[in-house]
């Protein structure tokens, strides 16, 4: 299962999609797949930054959704006050 992760100050959301299904053309992997680019849209919109996480590797900044990764964090973009 592949997830994107929303951090936020009422703690994360995720949305999770089987890889393997949305390729093979399952309609409910697909779906997941659509509703987590469209979130990682809005957010970015917003400002947030994104990144993809490898086992074992630095996390590295994306700027586009990639359904292939396996992990993909979205961190708001931090406010001063």
């Amino acid at each position: 299962m592949a997830t994107l992760r929303v951090l936020s100050v009422a703690g994360d959301r995720a949305v999770s999609w089987d890889k393997k299904g949305a390729e093979t053309g399952d309609a409910e992997a697909q779906a997941a797949v659509r509703e987590a680019e469209r979130i990682f849209e809005e957010e970015r919109r917003r400002g947030a930054t994104a990144f993809r996480l490898l086992p074992g590797r630095p996390a590295t900044r994306v700027d586009s959704f990639d359904p292939e990764a396996d992990q993909i964090i979205m961190v708001p973009r931090v406010q001063g006050g």
